[in-house]
C-alpha cells in the first residue's frame, strides 16, 4: 500500500456527511478527509470544530479544481447526484454518491459511461450491506441454513406522524420520499442477495396527515424460482415489527432491531472504539431450522457491522488491489427497481424488470 493517502473531499455536511461519511472515512487508514464543502454558518462551525485539520470551503469548484484531490463524495440532496457526480468525473477524480445514485436510471447510465470513459472508480454509498444484521442474514443463506428458502421479508419501520419542517426530504422534490431513501436499501439488499428480479408490484402511499411524499411502500419482487421478496417501510409504525423474516424449506429465521451503528455514530462516537457494530444479545436473531435430520432452535449471534469496509474496498480498488463491492450497475438496478415500483403502484399491477 502507497504511503500516500487519498486525499478526499466531502461535498455536503448534512446528516449524510456529517453521520455517515466524514466519520467512516476519518477512521479508515490510507483515506485523508482533506476538504468539506458547506453552506450553513452552523454547519460550517461544526465542521471546522469536528475536524480542524480539514479545510472547509463553500464552493464545490474549489473542491473540483484541486489537483491534490483523489475521491469525491456526493452527499448533497437527491436531485443534485446526478450533476455533481458528473462534474467530478469530469474533473477527473474518483466518485462516491451517497444513496439513491441517481433520480433515474438514465441518469446513472449516463454516469457509468462516464466512469469508463474518464477511467475512474464511481460507487454509491450502499453502507448497509455492512449491517450487522444483513451480514448475519447473508451468512445463513450462503451456508444454506434455511434450505431452499421461499419468502424473504425486509422491514424499515419508523414511527415520525408528524412531517419533518424545513427539510427538503419532506418536500414534493425529485428523488424525494421513502422509496428512494429507506427503499434504496432495501432494494439493494434483496439485489446482493438474490439478483435483479423478473416481475415488481409496489403499493405506494401518503399516510401522514400534511404529507406531500410517499412515506409507506409495499413493494415485491418476484423471482423466476418463485422466491418472493417483500420490503416494507412506512413513518406511521409506532410498535416495529421484524427487521427480517426469512422461510425456507428447513427452516425460519425472524430478527428484531436495528443495526446499533446509526445511533452510535449519532452519537459521536468513532468507529475506532472496540466492539464497534456489536449487537447486545437481546437483538439477536432467532433460527429454528433443521440441520442433519435435528431440529435447532435458538439465538444466533449477529455478525458484527462495520461501515468502514465499505470505504476500506473504495481504498483498495483505487489503489488496484481490490474489486469494487458496489459496483455502479447495480447501484442503476436500485434506481431502476425505484422507477417501475413507481409505475406499478400508480398503474396497479405486477410490472416485469426490464
Amino acid at each position: 500500500m502507497t504511503n500516500k493517502p487519498i486525499n478526499t473531499a466531502l461535498l455536503g455536511f448534512g446528516m449524510a456527511g456529517r453521520v455517515f461519511h466524514a466519520p467512516i472515512v476519518s477512521a479508515v487508514g490510507g483515506l485523508k478527509l482533506s476538504k468539506i464543502k458547506a453552506n450553513r454558518p452552523e454547519s460550517i462551525a461544526l465542521a471546522k470544530k469536528l475536524y480542524p485539520d480539514t479545510t472547509v470551503v463553500g464552493d464545490t469548484s474549489t473542491v473540483l479544481q484541486d489537483p491534490e484531490i483523489d475521491l469525491v463524495i456526493v452527499a448533497t440532496t437527491n436531485a443534485t447526484h446526478f450533476e455533481l457526480a458528473k462534474a467530478a468525473l469530469q474533473a477527473g477524480k474518483h466518485v462516491v454518491v451517497e444513496k439513491p445514485f441517481t433520480v433515474t436510471s438514465k441518469e446513472a447510465t449516463e454516469l457509468i459511461e462516464l466512469a469508463r470513459a474518464e477511467r475512474k472508480l464511481l460507487t454509491v454509498y450502499q453502507n448497509r450491506r455492512w449491517d450487522s444484521d444483513f451480514r448475519t442474514v447473508k451468512k445463513l443463506l450462503e451456508n444454506l441454513m434455511l434450505g431452499r428458502l421461499v419468502e424473504y421479508e425486509a422491514h424499515f419501520d419508523r414511527f415520525r406522524p408528524i412531517p419533518a419542517a424545513e427539510t427538503w426530504k419532506e418536500e414534493e422534490l425529485l428523488g424525494s420520499g421513502i422509496l428512494y431513501d429507506l427503499g434504496a436499501h432495501l432494494i439493494d439488499q434483496a439485489l446482493v442477495l438474490f439478483g435483479p428480479p423478473h416481475e415488481v408490484y409496489a403499493d405506494l402511499r401518503t399516510q401522514r396527515s400534511g404529507g406531500k411524499i410517499t412515506d409507506s411502500f409495499d413493494l415485491t419482487l418476484y423471482y423466476a424460482s418463485g422466491l418472493k421478496a417483500i420490503l416494507k417501510a412506512g413513518m406511521l409504525v409506532k410498535q416495529p415489527g421484524p427487521r427480517f423474516i426469512l422461510s425456507g424449506d428447513k427452516g425460519s429465521f425472524v430478527k428484531y432491531g436495528l443495526d446499533v451503528q446509526e445511533a452510535a455514530l449519532k452519537a459521536g462516537r468513532s468507529p475506532k472504539e472496540p466492539d464497534w457494530g456489536m449487537e447486545q444479545e437481546e437483538i439477536w436473531g432467532r433460527l429454528d431450522t433443521e440441520v442433519y435430520g435435528q431440529r435447532v432452535v435458538g439465538k444466533i449471534q449477529s455478525e458484527a457491522g462495520d461501515y468502514r469496509g465499505f470505504y476500506e474496498n473504495v481504498r483498495d480498488t483505487i489503489l488496484g488491489i481490490a474489486e469494487l463491492e458496489v459496483k455502479p450497475e447495480q447501484a442503476r438496478n436500485t434506481i431502476r427497481i425505484i422507477e417501475l415500483a413507481m409505475q406499478s403502484s400508480k398503474e396497479k399491477r405486477v410490472v416485469a424488470f426490464h
